[in-house]
């Protein structure tokens, strides 16, 4: 792992309050694990509706629908931010393909 590995987040829009648009509070929390773990984070907006997911090193290392994680807070107690953190580690430790 290194400070200097950038993990692209992939975002697209979802429906709350009856407005499809794009938010992020929904990924406050991914944020939040990865920089804690030394990464730096791009949020990239993307058409693909409902969906998340983390990019590093071009290849797609995890996904997950956006209304499942948290809103707001640090990551900290949501499973699919350890989870997302761990796959991005994960993909660090095997290596490019």
């Amino acid at each position: 792992m290194s400070a200097q590995t950038l993990v692209t987040v992939l975002h697209g829009p979802y429906e709350a309050c009856g407005l499809v648009q794009h938010r992020t509070y929904r990924l406050q929390g991914i944020q939040a694990a990865l920089v804690a773990r030394g990464y730096r984070c791009a949020l990239t907006e993307t058409r693909e509706w409902n969906r998340v997911e983390l990019m590093v090193h071009g290849r797609i290392v995890f996904s997950c629908d956006i209304r499942s994680l948290e809103y707001g807070g640090d990551g900290r107690l949501d499973p699919l931010c350890k989870d997302a953190v761990l796959a991005v580690d994960s993909a660090l430790t095997m290596g490019p393909e």
